[in-house]
């Protein structure tokens, strides 16, 4: 099968024939229709993740069940599937209580095995792990799901606990910011978006976010007390670097939450957090680790009646010749929406 290798940290990506992987027991593996590509995958290649070389990334994706091993219950070839970007082992307390997102033992398409910018992808505790696509969603749609909108959706609404009315400052508006403009506008709170690329700020406009302030040297916490007085109940830090969970933190009002979705590369050892007013102005530090497949029912239940839109931020369709060139500048990137990967170009 062709894939997009990395063979060390750093190093140029190339499309190369590659073994197809065989499915796991209890695993399938899929045929790759669409996958996306995320600031995760950049932080993969550039080695701020445990990876293992030569390496295929990928972990948004969405296609069709190719093989099924022995011990897989509930799929057969053929069925429209899509998958969290972390998959629990099946076993634990935490997946057996629905939470396989902090699963001790999880496994990762595109980190912890090869993964999907390839033609196939093996996947592991089929039954646990996978979620069956909707005959009116697209795969495309559903790719764009497995990390940026399904993470947007749990960080606000399941850890966040947002409320009608509430403010909520997003910090990039990458693909996992702009979901949470969908996410928060759904569930009847307000916005203030932050980016340094206009035309993020343009589509975060479109899809609801009240207010949008330029990064560009901006005192982004200044600027955002200005719009919101006191500061929001809500920041999720959607880039994740020293700069950005900072100023997530300082927009906050007194007591506010913080969810940090974006991953923070070491800074000198470990990125500095302002502690002070975290504990001054009692604020909540939440992490939030993607979704698992078990909560992915009530969200689904939103794409299908229309209320929540993800194939409004679906962009450019690029072939995997074009994601190898683009992997490693895309932490750079200035496109806004999400990229999606087609193996079959």
């Amino acid at each position: 099968m062709r894939a997009v290798v990395v063979d060390a940290a750093g190093s140029r990506p190339w499309v190369r024939d590659v073994p197809r992987p065989s499915a796991p027991a209890g695993g399938v593996v899929v045929r790759v229709v669409a996958t996306g590509m995320c600031r995760s995958d950049w932080h993969a290649w550039a080695g701020h993740d445990e990876i293992a070389f030569p390496h295929v990334p990928g972990h948004e994706l969405a296609g069709e069940v190719a093989e099924v091993a022995a011990g897989v219950a509930r799929w057969s070839v053929g069925d429209r599937v899509t998958v969290p970007f972390v998959c629990g082992c099946g076993r634990c307390e935490w997946c057996r209580g629905g939470n396989a997102q902090v699963c001790p033992d999880q496994q990762q398409p595109g980190f912890t095995h090869w993964g999907s910018f390839a033609e196939h992808v093996a996947l592991h505790a089929a039954d646990t792990n996978l979620v069956a696509i909707p005959d009116q969603v697209t795969y495309a749609t559903a790719a764009s799901l497995g990390c940026r909108f399904a993470t947007a959706y749990r960080a606000l609404v399941g850890r966040a606990r947002i409320t009608p009315g509430q403010w909520v400052t997003v910090v990039g508006a990458g693909g996992v910011g702009l979901s949470a403009v969908m996410v928060a506008r759904a569930h009847g709170a307000h916005v203030v978006v932050v980016d340094r690329n206009p035309r993020a700020l343009a589509l975060a406009a479109e899809l609801g976010a009240e207010h949008t302030v330029l990064a560009d040297g901006t005192d982004v916490p200044a600027a955002v007390r200005d719009l919101v007085a006191g500061g929001t109940d809500v920041a999720i830090d959607a880039v994740g670097s020293e700069q950005t969970c900072a100023d997530a933190v300082l927009s906050l009002r007194r007591q506010g939450r913080l969810v940090q979705v974006g991953l923070l590369p070491p800074v000198g050892g470990h990125p500095r957090v302002p502690m002070e007013r975290v504990i001054g102005w009692e604020i909540d530090v939440l992490g939030s680790h993607g979704m698992a497949a078990a909560d992915y029912p009530a969200m689904m239940a939103l794409i299908e009646a229309g209320t929540l839109q993800p194939h409004r931020l679906v962009g450019r369709t690029i072939g995997l010749e074009e994601a190898a060139a683009l992997l490693p500048r895309f932490d750079r990137a200035e496109s806004a929406g999400i990229t999606i990967v087609d193996p079959s170009r």
